[in-house]
């Protein structure tokens, strides 16, 4: 489900808690955000991805093993659709992005914009899919509905499915297996080694001063659904505030699951300095103003900081080429322009 984000996870996933989640006192207010103690926020960075300098030739046909225990064999990169907006952003990225003719909705970035959209809300149109003629399509296990997927892999083409991503050592994995079905392992080498660097470059930003680490807990907010979630050890954040020099409050409060429904109770005892949300997760919610009427918030110290970190839903938990931007945006905002 999506920002994100990145995989389709965060939208399904609200779908599959909403009935749980409206037994919740529903967010008031709608006002737009107001000042914040947190500091200054970075400039936004263009949404657009940075393709590799040379395009690369893809050498097919290659058998390659899918994450639903099939193996996979690609003849033409000619036509990919990738099913998630973060194995579009890989796809583009490593150089073929002219091979790319849908997306869905979750790939937001600017070279997309123009790619007709495959996806009913965050469901697959196979019809969609199959009458853009593809040679091959990318798609995640929490990609579905099933049958659509197996609607198209009847139809003959081609279906890749890739582990969703779940921290940091899970970019140069999804890069490797996405450029080996493209045919071009050597253009995944070199866009991993510049993807390596930028996070490495990223995270000597950290403040190796501070006294104690700042603790964030993340939200998953869905106002107009009354969806409220606070995330856990699997929530796909923990790996990406450990690397800010951060504690994830929910995996340290020892919620095993991705997400559970905000209690005042779990938030007292997460206690966070600072609250993590996608950008329109906190605007459906009416921005901070509006959070802060969430139940238990308010009492948190980053509630009565009004302290809140956002990333765009589109590129925060997608681990991919640009996570070094997501790093640089949550140090500067956790610690300020001087990080």
């Amino acid at each position: 489900m999506p920002t994100p984000a990145a995989s389709h996870r965060f939208p399904r996933l609200a779908v599959a808690v909403a009935a749980l989640a409206l037994a919740l006192t529903a967010c008031g207010g709608t006002a737009t955000p107001s000042g914040s103690s947190a500091p200054d926020r970075p400039a936004t960075a263009p949404d657009r991805v940075e393709p590799l300098a040379a395009t690369p030739l893809p050498a097919l046909p290659v058998t390659v093993a899918s994450a639903d225990g099939t193996q996979v064999t690609v003849a033409s990169a000619d036509r990919v659709i990738p099913l998630t907006g973060s194995l579009n952003e890989i796809v583009l990225t490593l150089g073929l992005g002219k091979q790319v003719v849908a997306r869905d909705i979750t790939a937001t970035f600017e070279q997309a914009a123009a790619l007709p959209v495959v996806t009913r809300g965050h469901d697959v149109s196979a019809e969609s899919v199959l009458s853009l003629r593809p040679t091959l399509v990318l798609a995640e296990t929490t990609t579905g509905p099933a049958e659509a997927v197996q609607q198209i892999r009847d139809a003959g083409v081609p279906v890749l499915v890739v582990a969703p991503a779940k921290g940091l050592d899970d970019v140069p994995k999804r890069i490797d297996t996405v450029a080996a079905a493209l045919g071009v392992k050597d253009a995944g080498t070199q866009l991993n080694q510049r993807t390596a660097d930028r996070i490495a470059a990223a995270r000597r930003n950290v403040p190796a001063s501070t006294a104690e680490q700042p603790r964030v807990a993340f939200l998953y907010l869905r106002g107009t659904a009354s969806v409220y979630l606070l995330g856990g050890s699997d929530s796909g954040a923990a790996s990406l505030l450990e690397a800010a020099g951060a504690v994830d409050t929910g995996k340290e409060s020892g919620l095993g699951k991705d997400f559970t429904p905000i209690t005042s109770e779990a938030l007292a005892a997460a206690a966070p300095d600072a609250i993590l949300v996608m950008s329109k997760g906190l605007e459906s919610v009416g921005g901070i103003d509006g959070l802060v009427k969430i139940p238990g918030v308010a009492q948190t110290p980053a509630g009565m900081d009004r302290r809140v970190v956002t990333v765009d839903d589109g590129v925060l938990l997608n681990y991919g080429p640009r996570t070094d931007q997501v790093l640089s945006s949550l140090i500067t905002q956790l610690y300020g322009k001087g990080a």
